[in-house]
């Protein structure tokens, strides 16, 4: 599924601040009221990482992280949270919350956290995945899963 910490070094690439990294903390994650087609006996919600971007650079964040389709791409939805059926900003679903300033967008992506959350719904028997925040690691570079 790809982990949109593969696409951090193309926002920063462009001067667009990551605040999880500059502060030294996990990105929020947050579950959603977005369904995903079912599948078998899989169902369940799409969960969304959150960054805060400046306004005037959010079309910047989507052309720099939409070179990486296979790692979340561009993002689901920018601004109000509410609108995809998250219900405090502050408290997210999983890791830390990040302050958004007066200049800045939420900026939510897919996150690879979505199977965490199809699992809790559809409770499989044995599931291996990742834990939030901690992801597998493999050779490949970020540019290289760049398609532009």
């Amino acid at each position: 599924m790809g982990c949109s910490f593969s696409f951090e070094s193309a926002m920063t690439n462009v001067s667009i601040p990551v605040r999880h990294i500059d502060y030294n903390h996990n990105l929020p994650m947050y579950i959603t009221d977005l369904d995903y087609v079912p599948t078998g006996n899989f169902h369940g919600k799409m969960v969304v990482s959150m960054r805060p971007v400046p306004y005037n650079k959010v079309p910047i964040a989507v052309q720099a992280t939409s070179r990486f389709p296979s790692v979340h791409g561009t993002p689901i939805h920018t601004g109000d949270p509410s609108r995809i059926g998250i219900k405090d900003i502050d408290k997210p679903d999983f890791l830390d919350p990040s302050r958004i300033k007066n200049w800045e967008a939420p900026v939510f992506w897919a996150c690879g956290v979505t199977p965490q959350s199809i699992a809790m719904t559809s409770k499989p028997g044995p599931m291996i995945t990742h834990s939030p925040g901690h992801m597998f690691i493999c050779d490949p570079k970020d540019e290289d899963l760049a398609v532009l």
